[in-house]
């Protein structure tokens, strides 16, 4: 999992591999091929509302505000980069090995 999570200057980037219409929002596991973290969500993809879900999902997981996770590349894509503003990789990953 820890290729998924890449450390910047002031935060952290996670690559995720989004379902979205699952029959809940979770952290579903990773993906050693595609070094990605997995998560279903809830909403279904249209209009945003998955990307809303998945930043607000985000930001209850790690405690954060809404406004500190932001997707960065991948906006209307199943594969995303998201980042987190005020979180370091080893709190990211201790966290998502809790789950």
């Amino acid at each position: 999992m820890k290729d998924a999570i890449k450390p910047s200057h002031d935060g952290v980037i996670l690559d995720l591999e989004i379902s979205a219409g699952a029959k809940e929002t979770a952290v579903h596991g990773y993906n050693p091929w595609r070094k990605r973290i997995e998560i279903r969500l809830s909403e279904r993809a249209q209009k945003g509302k998955a990307n809303a879900e998945l930043i607000s999902f985000l930001s209850d997981l790690f405690k954060v505000n809404s406004g500190n996770v932001r997707i960065i590349a991948g906006l209307t894509n199943s594969k995303k980069s998201v980042k987190i503003t005020g979180m370091d990789a080893t709190m990211v990953l201790r966290i998502l090995t809790q789950k």
